[in-house]
């Protein structure tokens, strides 16, 4: 049974009613009743709008043409690197078009074949010329010890009569610009087994 008689049962009632339209008022809650009331938003004045529209503005333009002469600026610099590439070949082809020309000469020749072979190598020192120009030389191979770096090794046969890992025949010469290497020599080494017991 309630201890509460009616009239303090009604009390309490009102005062839970009451409740939560204080903590409205201090602004820790509201009620589902209560209306939303929209926040006041800060006014700027129209002067400063403007400003602030007019910068915005500029800042766009600015933007526009900053991207406008980098775009200017990566065009410029592809077309540049292809006129260099097309430059440095056409200097590479010139030294090379005389040596084609004395090849076409070779080609039509109705000289005997001694003849055709002192042109050829007339031919190939004008082609050596041409790449010493170039600064690329070739690299030494026959006589000397094998060197991975720079020689390619084809097959390695007995000999006696030669130090080990000699290279006694070059096969294809090797060449290098400055020094970095183009193509390694393609060569034949001795592999002498007395020297290899001692």
């Amino acid at each position: 049974m309630s201890k509460h008689t009616p009239e303090e049962k009604r009390h309490a009632r009102e005062q839970a009613e009451a409740a939560p339209a204080k903590a409205s008022e201090n602004g820790a809650a509201t009620t589902a009743e209560e209306e939303l009331v929209p926040v006041a938003t800060a006014t700027v004045p129209h002067e400063e709008y403007d400003r602030l529209k007019a910068e915005r503005d500029l800042l766009f333009d600015r933007l526009a043409r900053l991207q406008a002469e980098f775009d200017n600026a990566r065009k410029r610099e592809t077309k540049e690197r292809a006129e260099f590439r097309d430059y440095a070949v056409g200097n590479a082809v010139e030294q090379f078009l005389p040596v084609l020309d004395n090849f076409q000469l070779a080609v039509k020749s109705q000289g005997s074949p001694e003849q055709l072979r002192t042109g050829v190598e007339l031919i190939v020192k004008q082609m050596e010329e041409a790449l010493r120009g170039l600064n690329v030389q070739p690299v030494a191979a026959l006589g000397t010890t094998f060197d991975p770096r720079v020689h390619e090794a084809l097959e390695m046969v007995e000999r006696n009569d030669l130090p080990d890992h000699q290279v006694f025949e070059e096969v294809r010469r090797g060449y290098k610009i400055r020094e970095r290497l183009l193509r390694p020599a393609l060569v034949r080494v001795a592999s002498n087994p007395q020297q290899k017991e001692a």
